[in-house]
């Protein structure tokens, strides 16, 4: 997914390069013992011509403890951010307890001008998903169908699988300084009925925005609530933070 936004490297506007990674290198001894900020996702849905996906991540950063909320409207066609978004809301220094609710409501308001614009009105069905307490699985592969209806598990028999790879990239940062490794791109892609097709594949060297990305995993494949199709990979990012390991939230067209 190319981005067209603003870079963000720390998550705090106006903070200097080389005071962020001086942070970075303080807090890395005790990382381990701290907990990340793990946003969470939103399904805002589709537009009516299935064109454009929605979805907003949110939750209160860490090392700062301020609400977030950041609004992605995607145009699948081309795998890119509409223009002018994505919406971001922080809540300020000045107003630490700000809530998550009213700050969610203010990305929402922000954003609802494009949402209405492009008729991104109709549900988004989610076809599979791992979940934060799912055991046993490294989210790299994931098995999948279209349901039918209407018994309980009874799916399709065109079976597709995605597969994540990762493997090391170069990035803005000093990644081996700040966590031990180098910053890891991906790669991601779709088989069914014998042939593989490549979704994505990170370029040499990493968007800023990615920060120092420690792992990635598949989250969930979405579709329009009506089977119209247009069905998206939402990957999890996990750049290094303040407090250890972040995620945030990237989608992956699948090109049907």
């Amino acid at each position: 997914m190319r981005r067209n936004a603003a870079p963000r490297a720390s998550g705090r506007p106006g903070i200097p390069l080389s005071l962020v990674l001086a942070l970075f290198a303080w807090l890395l001894p005790s990382a381990a013992a701290l907990a990340g900020d793990a946003a969470l996702i939103d399904f805002l849905g589709y537009s009516k011509d299935r064109d454009h996906f929605a979805f907003e991540e949110y939750g209160i950063q860490d090392g700062s403890g301020l609400a977030y909320s950041t609004i992605y409207i995607v145009e699948l066609s081309t795998d890119s951010w509409v223009k002018g978004t994505p919406y971001r809301v922080q809540a300020p220094e000045s107003d630490p307890d700000k809530p998550l609710t009213t700050v969610r409501a203010e990305a929402r308001s922000r954003a609802q001008g494009d949402l209405d614009a492009l008729e991104v009105s109709e549900p988004a069905r989610i076809l599979a998903l791992v979940g934060d307490g799912a055991v046993d699985t490294d989210a790299h592969m994931l098995r999948l169908a279209d349901p039918v209806c209407c018994g309980a598990g009874a799916t399709s028999d065109d079976i597709q699988t995605l597969r994540l790879e990762t493997f090391e990239s170069d990035t803005a940062f000093d990644c081996i300084g700040l966590v031990g490794q180098k910053g890891l791109g991906y790669a991601l892609a779709l088989s069914a009925g014998g042939t593989e097709r490549e979704l994505h594949r990170d370029k040499a060297r990493l968007p800023l925005s990615r920060g120092c990305p420690m792992d990635y995993r598949l989250y969930a494949v979405v579709d329009a609530f009506d089977h119209g199709g247009r069905h998206v990979a939402i990957v999890s990012t996990h750049p290094f933070g303040f407090e250890g390991p972040d995620r945030r939230f990237l989608a992956v067209p699948l090109g049907d």
